[in-house]
């Protein structure tokens, strides 16, 4: 039962027939994992809390620099040289005291992040590394959880989900990470601020869709975002047989 403070504070969910209480005592019992406090991590952490996610683990070992803050909302000028995950929990546990946060200061690696993505229902990949992309998706897809994949580039964005063991994963449609020499070349571009904001929103929305069970969720297609265009497109995407992730399931 919701209490008498959590069905004012979720009043407008609760007006909703899609979600209404039984929707929001699954958020509130629900668990989501965010990889990465930064410019897709920021909004997505704001927005999860404020629908009344119950339990949200921050995992990020940076702390908050100046150029961050163009991107990174969930911090501020107050905040600067602190470790990302207490400077985001300060924000969001102000913003929502019932929501219980887990802070995760450690960079996430092939042999921490197995066990931890176990303990939650949802993992949203908020880095900005392909290798780290590469490597929660088929961690994530090894251990059967459930993730949203977030990437944004100068004035381009993308984002899908994947339902391990149901929809295709991010190596079947990007096998192999490209040579080094490309992806330093990628990670070195620089991005317009509020870009981020978008596609990390689209991301808490898949998260609150699924823990809800309503809607459509973004599998099967890469959603992509031309902000200088103010264009969305879908690619399809197939399970590839051969997927040295998923395939031959």
């Amino acid at each position: 039962m919701l209490t008498a403070e959590e069905q004012e504070r979720y009043s407008r969910h609760l007006m909703l027939p899609e979600v209404g209480p039984e929707g929001q005592e699954r958020l509130r019992d629900s668990r989501v994992l965010i990889i990465g406090a930064g410019g897709l991590g920021s909004p997505a952490a704001l927005y999860l809390v404020a629908a009344g996610v119950g339990t949200i683990g921050i995992a990020d070992g940076d702390r908050v620099e100046l150029s961050n803050l163009q991107r990174q909302v969930v911090h501020d000028s107050t905040t600067l040289g602190q470790l990302k995950v207490a400077s985001a929990a300060k924000r969001l546990q102000a913003l929502n005291p019932a929501c219980r946060l887990e802070q995760i200061p450690v960079m996430l690696d092939q042999n921490n992040l197995p066990s931890l993505v176990q303990r939650y229902d949802f993992v949203l990949d908020a880095t900005d590394t392909l290798a780290a992309k590469f490597m929660i998706n088929d961690i994530c897809v090894s251990q059967g959880i459930p993730f949203s994949h977030g990437g944004i580039l100068r004035f381009s964005g993308q984002t899908m989900t994947v339902l391990p063991g149901v929809s295709p994963c991010y190596r079947c449609l990007f096998a192999e990470l490209p040579p080094e020499e490309d992806r330093e070349a990628c990670e070195r571009d620089g991005v317009l601020g509020i870009l981020p904001g978008v596609i990390g929103t689209l991301q808490a929305a898949e998260a609150v869709k699924f823990i809800v069970g309503i809607g459509t969720l973004l599998t099967s297609r890469l959603l992509t975002f031309d902000l200088l265009g103010m264009r969305f497109r879908e690619v399809p995407v197939a399970v590839n047989p051969g997927c040295s992730s998923c395939g031959n399931r």
